[in-house]
């Protein structure tokens, strides 16, 4: 196979079009995560209820719509419904930046809520183009950058969002929002047209279509071990994230203040492993690189569950960091090696509902975890969970064209 280089991804139309309107859509995105709740926090004195709701119309679309927007995205031509979210995501918050100037500021729930639940539509229609228009020797590559990308925003979104709010206050922030969000839909003009290939196939009731979703998600052996495996990271992580800052403060005997150089370790940790993994994605199998990344992070919390030393705890999280991209690469190269054309928007709404369900799961039960058993305890249990996810990847070590093999069997 001939070797992959910057330049042949860059050429490819496709990856090409979809990073350059993922780099606008991280711009509204975090300039609308950071701004909005800084506004509110303001406006509100800090009142936790309303603090929360921000997170509750942030993440609950995942749940109530990432199966539906699936569903649809497997109906819908993928360039027209991405273009169409991201213009109803702009118009939504152009509404809420006029009703801002002339009515009430609660409005503002409105925006986070209207452009979270458009992503569950447009999310799985970019991963249907990718697996439509990107040849398979590139799409571990393609992944690699796309994540990368997310990664880097991980950095400098709360850094951008915070600074525009307080620089320019939120009409400005939710004006920029709106057209960051018009300029993802003006790129994404030049994919190539939509395929009209299944336009003669009478359409069944959507309902039934669900239906048929879930059966293929269980007839393949690929998906429902990925699903074992993305359910175990989220119950890991979930058991996990709302404790950092206790490493901090009970385990390493530091002021609070010091939980940032952890987080900025394991983001630049994050950036380094997405630059990485673009020159080995080619030659590792994706299964392989899930392995190594569920691997490094079970090493990683075992560290940081044991150590009482502020270096090795700030190392332990630039090493989960380093290989995380290698989780969320490995998984979306196997989803899409692993599912025809027609059900990719299905497989996602129901495989990334299982990560969140799970990590929100272990979250709503920490507190109560951390009374009972030990700081060590809790973070010793992520890395069982996360080596446990090591072994659902086992079965598939061995296989290598996944989706000729599935494909042509079903």
């Amino acid at each position: 196979m001939p070797k992959i280089t910057m330049g042949m991804l860059f050429r490819n139309k496709v990856i090409r079009t979809i990073l350059f309107s993922v780099f606008f859509l991280q711009i509204g995105i975090w300039v609308r995560n950071y701004s909005i709740l800084l506004y509110v926090i303001e406006k509100t004195n800090e009142n936790p209820i309303a603090v929360s709701l921000i997170s509750v119309a942030e993440f609950a679309p995942i749940f109530l719509f990432s199966f539906i927007g699936g569903t649809f995205a497997d109906r819908w031509k993928p360039k027209k419904t991405m273009i169409w979210c991201d213009l109803l995501s702009a118009v939504s918050i152009f509404a809420v930046l006029l009703t801002l100037l002339f009515g009430s500021w609660k409005i503002i729930f409105f925006a986070t809520l209207v452009s979270s639940i458009l992503s569950q539509f447009s999310q799985p229609s970019g991963m249907k183009l990718f697996k439509i228009h990107v040849p398979e020797a590139m799409v571990q590559i393609g992944m690699s950058m796309y994540q990368t990308l997310f990664a880097v925003f991980m950095i400098l979104g709360p850094i951008l969002g915070t600074y525009i709010y307080q620089q320019f206050g939120i009409n400005a922030a939710i004006g920029i929002m709106g057209i960051a969000f018009v300029l993802s839909a003006v790129i994404l003009t030049l994919l190539p047209p939509d395929q009209e290939v299944e336009e003669q196939e009478e359409k069944s009731s959507i309902w039934h279509e669900m239906k048929e979703g879930f059966s293929y998600v269980l007839s393949k052996r690929t998906l429902t071990l990925l699903g074992a495996c993305f359910a175990l990271a989220g119950l890991a992580l979930g058991l996990t994230q709302p404790l950092t800052v206790f490493l901090v403060t009970e385990q390493l005997g530091l002021p609070k203040e010091q939980l940032q150089w952890l987080m900025a370790a394991f983001g630049t940790g994050m950036i380094l492993g997405g630059g990485l993994t673009i020159g080995i994605a080619s030659k590792i199998k994706p299964q392989v690189l899930l392995s190594f990344g569920l691997g490094a992070s079970a090493l990683g919390f075992f560290i940081m569950g044991i150590s009482t030393e502020f270096w090795l705890t700030l190392t332990a999280e630039f090493l989960s960091g380093l290989f995380m991209p290698c989780i969320h690469i490995g998984i979306n190269t196997l989803i899409l090696q692993g599912t025809e054309q027609k059900f990719i928007g299905r497989v996602n709404g129901i495989l990334n509902p299982l990560f969140m369900g799970a990590m929100v799961l272990t979250m709503s039960i920490t507190g109560w975890l951390k009374e009972t058993f030990s700081l060590i305890v809790m973070f010793e249990g992520a890395a069982i969970l996360f080596a446990f996810g090591i072994l659902t990847m086992v079965p598939l070590m061995k296989r290598s064209p996944i989706v000729q093999n599935e494909v042509q069997n079903s």
